[in-house]
């Protein structure tokens, strides 16, 4: 496929960076220059600016990476919300021994926004600042059962991902269980996205209906059947979540303004 034209140069350095976003390791130029639908000399004189501002590095191999200095700003990305809600999410750690993590919904993906992990050696599927398909997820069930109606309608219209056959992708059986969730105030994945695990969420709600968060626990999935003894525990913690949520501008919540402005009709990334 030939090159887009009339690309900014903006457009093409955010194409490179994105093109870390699936990656699980070192990229080449030309592999960048593929993923970034731009000419491999365009690539070249670009990579070579991002590895000598620090927002990309180079190895011994001519492979690159992303960069320390980039990782750095990235930190800040979503620190308010992370910063109120670390405290309870160590807590809810230390209650039950089990990964925790919060996450917001970005356009179609639960975007993880940060975790605590358990020294159990659970099939993991995220990490911090990473994205996982909203129906494949608990946080994310959870987060479409509190969205509007259109917002859900405009989901499954997309093609759903299946990152197991435990997946549900129906559209009919995903609308009954976000009935069933609001219904009983959390949602549960069993093997839905890794072999191995299992998760339980619930939502962070700053007013009746309406969940700007949702917080859950991850673990192996021989303890599937032991999940909702930690509700008490997931509860409390999102309503010490939310109460510190509430005291925070609403836009500073990570997604939240592509929230607002969009539907989420992209397609789903790969709990």
């Amino acid at each position: 496929m030939p090159p887009v034209p009339g690309r900014s140069v903006t457009s093409k350095v955010l194409a490179i960076l994105a093109a870390f976003e699936d990656s699980t390791g070192p990229m080449t130029l030309t592999q960048l220059a593929e993923a970034a639908d731009i000419p491999l000399p365009t690539a070249h004189r670009l990579v070579a600016e991002l590895v000598q501002w620090g927002a990309l590095e180079r190895d011994d191999h001519g492979r690159y990476t992303i960069g320390m200095r980039l990782w750095e700003i990235s930190q800040h990305g979503g620190r308010r919300l992370r910063d109120a809600a670390r405290p309870f999410l160590n807590d809810l750690f230390s209650f039950t021994g089990e990964t925790a993590h919060l996450a917001v919904r970005d356009g179609g993906e639960a975007l993880y926004v940060d975790r605590v992990y358990s020294a159990k050696r659970v099939p993991r599927a995220s990490r911090v600042g990473g994205r996982l398909p909203l129906h494949a997820t608990a946080v994310g069930k959870v987060l479409l059962a509190y969205e509007d109606e259109w917002v859900r309608d405009g989901y499954v219209r997309q093609r759903l991902s299946a990152p197991t056959r435990r997946t549900t992708t129906n559209p009919r059986r995903l609308a009954a269980e976000w009935n069933a969730i609001r219904e009983q105030g959390y949602a549960t994945t069993y093997e839905e996205v890794r072999v191995g695990s299992c998760s339980i969420a619930v939502p962070v709600l700053t007013s009746p209906g309406t969940a700007v968060a949702a917080v859950g626990l991850v673990m192996l999935s021989t303890q599937a059947s032991q999940m909702t003894r930690y509700l008490p525990q997931l509860t409390g913690t999102a309503q010490r979540i939310a109460d510190a949520v509430t005291r925070m501008p609403l836009l500073t919540l990570p997604g939240r303004e592509r929230q607002i402005k969009t539907l989420p009709l992209s397609g789903s990334a790969g709990l």
